[in-house]
């Protein structure tokens, strides 16, 4: 999942991959509040998966999104 996370991340927001590593918080790749709604909304339409803003920020960086994108991923 961290893998697809950064290449939506590189491919919308022109973010160089370089950048994107899983301790990078969002705000360190400079995603600003609206690309944050924007990038759960491409989650959303990518995974399936229903993040909300507020959990995009509250994720302390790319690796701990991913989890928590795959845990809601896995069946229950």
């Amino acid at each position: 999942m961290y893998e697809q996370l950064k290449e939506m991340i590189e491919r919308k927001f022109q973010v160089p991959l370089a950048d994107i590593e899983p301790t990078a918080t969002l705000e360190d790749l400079g995603l600003d509040s609206l690309d944050v709604v924007e990038l759960a909304l491409i989650i959303e339409k990518e995974t399936g998966v229903r993040v909300t803003d507020d959990e995009l920020v509250e994720a302390a960086d790319l690796g701990s999104l991913a989890n928590l994108v795959m845990s809601r991923i896995a069946p229950v």
